[in-house]
């Protein structure tokens, strides 16, 4: 049998053009002689719907799309992911289902039977768990179908498992020849070798191929890259596709071979592309075709400019320089350059009237404050407004240009630099800033070097440096993961060889400024925990590390 692996960019909620991005594939898998087509995880409805999943219409239009799917698609079996209602008077009122159809009716049905409540996931605030697993016969193949999570729990693979049941485990005992699993399996870097470890294990232990299905493309902060697999018997990879954009491969059973379609080398190759990837979703998903960037001659903005003109396209992405009365003029010459090397228009919107015009009107209240952190701000706010009149002017989503270090220590300002519709790299440390920045740079000068070596400022009084408030970011980084992403205790993180006090400080900061990240704007995770509602932690509240 050949079956197509089909990853698809949904968009939530649009029911119509989903189910033509469904339609169109199975079409191609058809035209390439294939006897099943496979979808991902909630392929109708896009993953994950959240609490739009509490509105009858949405799951009654979800269901009405999958009628539409099994009435008009002829001459393939699909497998895809839906929404269905729980017909029962106990437990959550709908099912995380997928289901098999063919010459217009419906074979068989699975619901997710391991629903996940870690990090992003919420699932069992919507879904009742599946009781069982059943396998099913399929054109002389009997197949185990699973959903994303399902196979997430081999005692072989985990030390520690989340789940008492292995629903793959059950299902090999039925006798199946082949698994499969749909998924919405979100991104962050360094996890696609784990998969293609753990499924080629799968895989390899139970001695039967296994498919997996990815969603690609990005909703609000989640991201997701694809890299649909099929491993054989022996747990080779024996298809893949692409990551980050959407693609059809075929797995055939007989001699358990498939196309492998290429993907990121490494994974700061696969960071930027996924944060290009990101941020086109995001602005266009949200109704928008252009962006804005306001531009300092640092490298956290040259970064998020370059991402937004990849993402949109360079007609569709304006950027503006600001320069206060402590700007180097080098910097205006540097962001010229950018500008010019990406191909875009500059614009230049002095900030220095509108400033002393502020410490004017605002002296009867307060003097002598213009490089104090009250002026700083103040110069922030200035070059915010400015920002989110040309947004509101001209249609354009703001991109802020903050990254994970400076809003995990709170150095940054609320409705300043922190205003916009889109923080781009706000889960990219800032060490990894400059990572992406060399690898952009890697066949031709995109980013002017200038940009890159020049020591960290936020020139908002004479000589200041990053570097006056904050640790070298390299230690900064380091304890940041330490801390927020690998979850170590203020002695742990001292024990692996940073200074006691740099430790405790950074700590606090981190603590203090929940407040803060609470009010930024979303931002694209690529982290194993970003600042985002996967991590929940309370603003008004007095517990402080030890």
């Amino acid at each position: 049998m050949k079956i197509a692996l089909a990853q698809i960019n949904p968009t939530i909620g649009d029911f119509t053009r989903n189910t033509e991005k469904i339609m169109s594939a199975a079409e191609k898998a058809k035209d390439l002689s294939c006897d099943l087509i496979v979808f991902s995880e909630l392929v109708i409805s896009g993953y994950p719907p959240r609490d739009l999943l509490e509105k009858k219409d949405f799951v009654k239009a979800n269901l009405m799309h999958l009628q539409k799917l099994v009435n008009s698609i002829k001459g393939i079996g699909v497998i895809c992911g839906f929404v269905d209602k729980n017909p029962n008077e106990k437990g959550a009122p709908l099912y995380n289902s997928a289901v098999l159809f063919d010459k217009g009716k419906i074979l068989h049905q699975a619901h997710k039977r391991l629903l996940p409540v870690y990090d992003v996931f919420d699932e069992r605030r919507y879904f009742e768990p599946g009781k069982e697993y059943s396998s099913f016969l399929y054109k002389g193949c009997r197949m185990g179908l699973t959903i994303c999570e399902d196979i997430w729990n081999d005692k072989d693979f985990f030390s520690r498992r989340l789940y008492q049941v292995d629903p793959v485990e059950r299902m090999i005992k039925e006798g199946v020849n082949l698994l499969i699993n749909i998924s919405a399996s979100p991104y962050h870097a360094g996890k696609r070798e784990f998969k293609w470890d753990m499924f080629g294990a799968i895989a390899k232990k139970h001695k039967v191929p296994l498919l997996y299905v990815n969603q690609v493309g990005g909703n609000d902060s989640v991201l997701f890259d694809g890299i649909s697999l099929a491993f054989d018997s022996k747990g080779r990879m024996a298809a893949r596709a692409r990551d980050f954009k959407e693609d059809i491969v075929v797995f055939d059973t007989n001699g358990e071979k498939g196309n492998l379609h290429p993907v990121s080398e490494t994974d700061t190759e696969s960071l930027l592309n996924a944060l290009i990837m990101g941020t086109r979703d995001y602005v266009r998903k949200c109704g928008f075709s252009r962006a804005v960037v306001g531009l300092s001659g640092g490298i956290d903005s040259a970064l998020t400019l370059y991402i937004a003109v990849q993402a949109l396209g360079k007609e569709n992405v304006a950027a503006i320089f600001m320069p206060s009365k402590y700007t180097l003029k080098e910097n205006y010459e540097d962001t010229k350059e950018l500008a010019a090397n990406l191909g875009i228009k500059l614009f230049h919107v002095p900030i220095k009237g509108i400033f002393k015009n502020f410490l004017q009107d605002l002296s009867p209240l307060f003097k002598d404050v213009a490089t104090e952190i009250t002026g700083q701000n103040i110069q922030a706010r200035i070059r915010g407004i400015i920002l989110m009149a040309l947004s509101n002017k001209f249609g354009y989503l703001l991109l802020s240009t903050g990254n994970k270090s400076e809003l995990a220590v709170g150095y940054c300002t609320l409705y300043g630099d922190m205003s916009g519709g889109l923080a781009v790299i706000s889960d990219v440390p800032k060490t990894m800033v400059y990572e992406l920045s060399r690898l952009i740079n890697k066949e031709k000068e995109v980013i002017p070097e200038k940009i890159i070596q020049k020591p960290p400022s936020a020139e908002l009084k004479p000589d200041q440096l990053d570097e006056d408030d904050l640790p070298p970011y390299e230690v900064l980084d380091g304890i940041l993961k330490a801390y927020i992403e690998d979850n170590k205790t203020a002695e742990e993180i001292i024990g692996m060889g940073f200074e006691p006090s740099i430790v405790r400080d950074i700590i606090s900061r981190v603590d203090r400024n929940e407040y803060k990240r609470h009010q930024a704007p979303p931002g694209l995770k690529v982290t194993t925990k970003s600042f985002g509602y996967g991590r929940r932690y309370p603003m008004a509240q007095r517990y402080r590390s030890p």
